[in-house]
């Protein structure tokens, strides 16, 4: 959600925050596909449901449908008419009719789930909102109902992070039925707003249907631990995955290959993953998407000069009030708005200074060097979050690392949109790397 000069006017705005990380956008000049909003920041935002339709979570037709019925710029508009498609898609899920065919239920309880997470996404500006819970419940269910009509159920799982003071959310799901056959494993993180029931779509069928293993799994900040245990994002990562990965070698170790077990990061999980698998050894390979150096450069590229100044000076409370003042307003494009409802949200503060100041514990320079196994590093070449962040991170890494651009319509910040040119790319690199999944090692 770049705030491009052509969405808006004035220097207060042009002076505010962007941290789209999961929603950038793009203009609508440059883009290589036909948008859905004339809205760049909801264009992108009905592009992720639209993608993972290849997977059963959307419908094309619906998506297109609500597309038409919002009104582009309107954050109320996209959540009402999100959360009626939602309880709509439920009501089919829950037809008698439709009981007898484990198909029909399973794609259509994952619709529901994904148009409930859609409604959900601007809603995080006001904290007491109680859609903010409720949303989340009935996505949780609905994903549920669906994992459990899986070939091979999913299951959710709670991992105690035994020095820490929270609980892993995570979901297995297994990709044989046989008790002992070893296969490779994908652990699957995603960053700053997207749910571990997106991986499913985004990651986990696509590994599941050649051959691996997946758990998925949420820390602070993230959309579950954040509304269950009332904690924000901490950046050092490896107390949240270390845990999910001493599940996976004891809980799992009869059907899990220890030497093919490889750490996905999403978004600013480029970041949270890069951070785990400096200290976690036990990891075969990792793959970033995207590539991230430094979250704070990403977020202040996005002031003017005399907002960074003021930030960077110290003058808290004039940055605070600049930016609080505009939102409530109303006065900011879709991306700022959400930016800031999202950062402050998700990062647990209720200041833009203290947020900012928080992004900058989140720069791989300190710990890159520490990283041993080999590394996937995806760049996006219409990138708008992470800009060049990628190539430094793969300079960096030097030949543990393999850059690979995506361009054209796979382009867009974490190939949204494009599912199956990332992952054949993703499955290639892994394949090349680790050997082929039911090949052994």
């Amino acid at each position: 959600m770049k705030l491009y000069s052509s969405i808006y006017t004035g220097p207060l705005l042009a002076a505010l925050l962007y941290s789209g990380v999961a929603s950038a956008a793009y203009s609508t000049a440059h883009s290589p596909m036909l948008l859905l909003s004339n809205d760049s920041t909801m264009n992108f935002d009905l592009l992720t449901p639209l993608g993972e339709s290849i997977t059963g979570g959307g419908d094309v037709g619906a998506i297109l449908g609500a597309a038409k019925d919002i009104k582009a710029g309107n954050m109320t508009s996209f959540s009402e008419v999100f959360y009626k498609l939602a309880n709509d898609t439920k009501a089919q899920a829950e037809d008698p009719e439709n009981a007898s065919d484990p198909v029909n239920v399973r794609d259509t309880w994952f619709s529901a789930a994904s148009y409930y997470r859609k409604a959900d996404g601007y809603l995080h500006g006001n904290w007491n909102n109680p859609l903010i819970n409720r949303l989340w419940a009935e996505q949780m269910k609905a994903f549920d109902k669906g994992i459990a009509t899986l070939p091979i159920p999913g299951k959710r799982v709670r991992i105690p992070a035994h020095k820490s003071n929270f609980t892993v959310e995570a979901i297995w799901y297994s990709a044989s039925k046989s008790k002992d056959e070893k296969l490779p494993t994908l652990i699957i993180g995603n960053g700053f707003d997207a749910a571990q029931e997106d991986s499913y779509h985004n990651f986990v069928a696509p590994a599941l249907a050649r051959g691996w293993n997946c758990i998925t799994y949420e820390g602070p900040g993230q959309p579950t631990v954040r509304r269950n245990q009332n904690l924000g994002f901490i950046p050092d990562w490896e107390k949240v995955a270390t845990p999910v990965v001493d599940y996976v070698l004891s809980e799992k170790k009869d059907v899990v290959d220890k030497d093919r077990l490889v750490l996905v990061g999403n978004s600013l999980g480029g970041y949270l993953a890069a951070r785990v698998a400096a200290f976690e050894p036990r990891l075969s390979a990792v793959v970033l998407i995207d590539g991230v150096w430094e979250n704070y450069a990403a977020y202040a590229r996005e002031l003017s000069s005399e907002m960074r100044a003021i930030y960077e000076a110290g003058n808290y409370t004039q940055f605070d009030k600049t930016i609080l003042s505009a939102r409530k307003a109303g006065k900011l494009p879709t991306g700022a708005a959400w930016g800031i409802d999202q950062g402050l949200w998700s990062f647990h503060t209720h200041s833009p200074s203290d947020f900012f100041t928080q992004t900058k514990k989140y720069n791989v320079s300190s710990f890159i060097h520490k990283i041993k196994m080999p590394v996937f590093v995806g760049n996006a070449e219409l990138e708008s979050t992470y800009v060049g962040q990628a190539k430094k991170v793969a300079d960096a890494l030097g030949d543990r690392a393999t850059l690979h651009t995506f361009k054209g319509v796979a382009g867009f910040h974490c190939q949204t949109g494009a599912g199956q040119e990332l992952s054949r790319t993703i499955h290639a690199w892994l394949n090349k790397t680790l050997g082929k999944a039911g090949n052994g090692h």
